[in-house]
């Protein structure tokens, strides 16, 4: 799926304590990151809360420390948000949710370091053929 607006995005490993951390690494537990993607998009054809809508719709955010088959704290559904607007935005979405029933376990925490992952992750499923098998688009907003 591409989104308007995107200009890019890059996976990577934030929320941790580790500097320069490893795919083994971040899946050996010891780090504390997450595996995250990065998006840069450009604010005059898109907005930070169609972006957040974007997140929410193409994972399950009920899922804690997992996303269908895969499983541990690095899995975790997280946003990492830049600026109280962004904190707000997602509270805001979160709250949605959750007043449709949704068992919301998404966590917030401030951004910190953004550590780009192996290059053999980049564009993974454009690199390999395959298809994704854990994050699908689900319409979960009005």
């Amino acid at each position: 799926m591409r989104a308007k607006g995107v200009r890019s995005t890059r996976v990577g490993y934030i929320g941790g304590h580790t500097s320069e951390p490893t795919y083994q690494e971040v899946c050996s537990g010891t780090t504390g990151h997450a595996e995250a993607i990065e998006v840069i998009f450009d604010p005059e054809q898109t907005t930070y809360e169609d972006m957040a809508r974007l997140f929410f719709e193409t994972h399950d955010p009920t899922q804690r420390n997992r996303q269908g088959p895969d499983v541990g704290e690095q899995y975790r559904s997280a946003v990492f948000y830049l600026d109280e607007n962004q904190k707000s935005t997602a509270e805001k979405l979160i709250g949605l949710l959750r007043a449709k029933g949704m068992d919301v376990v998404t966590e917030l925490e401030p951004a910190n370091t953004f550590w780009p992952a192996e290059q053999y992750h980049q564009q993974y499923y454009e690199k390999t053929g395959k298809s994704p098998y854990c994050h699908f688009y689900t319409k979960r907003f009005d």
